[in-house]
């Protein structure tokens, strides 16, 4: 057995002594919403100013970070020839 593989029966075998069922263990979390289904996440690191910086321009603005972020990279694929997504 690999190492995971013991490690959910750990969880199972966990969860059976505790009065759960096995299958409460090993579920999946509930589903996505329906906004996120299809989709994947884009991220990236930066400094604490300029999180402040891009949150604070998206409150100004009266949107989000994520719709602010989806016209910045629209912007950015039309700057090099490719056809914008339009994400917001």
């Amino acid at each position: 057995m690999s190492k995971f593989g013991a490690m959910k029966q750990q969880r199972v075998e966990k969860a059976g002594a505790i009065g759960d069922s096995p299958d409460q263990a090993t579920a999946t979390p509930a589903t996505r919403a329906q906004t996120r289904q299809g989709k994947k996440a884009v991220s990236a690191y930066f400094s604490p100013e300029v999180s402040r910086g891009l949150n604070m321009l998206a409150a100004e603005q009266g949107t989000t970070l994520q719709a602010l972020l989806g016209e910045a990279i629209d912007l950015l694929m039309r700057q090099h020839g490719k056809h914008p997504f339009g994400e917001r």
